[in-house]
């Protein structure tokens, strides 16, 4: 579904996509299942790009990041559905695998950390399982956003869909410009680069 990649460099201009995931309304706003939203809000007030575009249900940010042309997508559809939009985006801008970015949380990974992976495995995330399913690959780049896993017995589904508590947020705080500056370094010099840099512990 993906347009053909230059292997002889990208041309001028080639747009980056970066997509992150979560649920449409203001009562998920502050969930943890919205961890991807929330970091890439804070990207697009950072840069002064703003989600004034609307197509293919979902919320689009078009603009520069340096020198980088982006185009930061937010689904309005629900989670589990969001590789309706994210496919149908990459298709119009004509978008290679490797120039897509996937922004979510992850249970498993402790609240305070972040993962670059340059492709791989829904690992059971619904909303990342969509986008495979839609795109036909999961040969994209993805970064992972550690909540924790719930506590006791907490249903996963109830625990994603509850806000951070308020130790968690001290800590999101620092996280989610954390996860900005792993972005931005992706732009800048690659998926290895950026793992090189942000995969180790950090908090």
């Amino acid at each position: 579904m993906f347009g053909t990649a230059n292997h002889e460099g990208e041309k001028p201009g080639t747009p980056k996509m970066i997509v992150g995931l979560g649920n449409p309304g203001a009562r998920y706003a502050h969930n943890r299942h919205n961890v991807g939203f929330q970091c890439i809000d804070m990207l697009a007030e950072q840069h002064g790009l703003r989600f004034d575009r609307q197509r293919d249900k979902a919320l689009l940010a078009l603009g520069h990041i340096d020198s980088h042309r982006v185009i930061l997508v937010k689904p309005i559809t629900f989670m589990n559905d969001s590789g309706v939009a994210v496919a149908a985006i990459a298709r119009f801008y004509k978008i290679a695998p490797e120039n897509l970015l996937v922004v979510y949380d992850d249970l498993d990974l402790p609240v305070g950390r972040i993962r670059l992976r340059p492709q791989g495995s829904s690992g059971g995330h619904r909303g990342v399982q969509s986008i495979i399913d839609r795109l036909g690959t999961q040969s994209f780049p993805r970064l992972r956003v550690g909540i924790g896993r719930p506590p006791g017995r907490m249903d996963p589904i109830d625990y994603v869909l509850q806000d951070f508590s308020p130790e968690q947020e001290e800590i999101m705080t620092q996280v989610r410009d954390r996860a900005v500056q792993a972005i931005e370094c992706w732009l800048r010099q690659g998926i290895e680069e950026a793992m090189n840099a942000f995969n180790g512990p950090s908090l």
